[in-house]
């Protein structure tokens, strides 16, 4: 082996090792951004629960029932509307 072909083996070998130990740094802040990320969900979830514990409890509502006589109106309005039109477009020579 010529010295030439050593010293880019070596170059090689020395560039694969860089990029391993450049991977393992931002692993490394990775996890520590992670880490530090995961910790503040972790305080403001803790606090809002003290929060909510201590709270009132909010007031319910109740759903409202819906009265049958104002759809069944709309529904006899609508009904009136659509004979009215069919009638209009059956003496316009229209088939229907």
């Amino acid at each position: 082996m010529s010295k030439e072909d050593r010293d880019r083996a070596d170059a090689r070998f020395n560039k694969a090792a860089r990029a391993a130990n450049e991977a393992k740094v931002v692993k490394s802040d990775r996890d520590v951004t992670t880490k530090a990320v995961l910790d503040n969900m972790a305080r403001l979830k803790a606090l809002r629960l003290a929060r909510e514990a201590t709270a009132p409890p909010a007031a319910v509502k109740k759903p409202r029932a819906k009265s049958s006589t104002s759809s069944a109106k709309k529904t006899a309005e609508k009904g009136q509307v659509l004979a009215e039109w069919l009638a209009g477009r059956q003496s316009g020579g229209f088939r229907t």
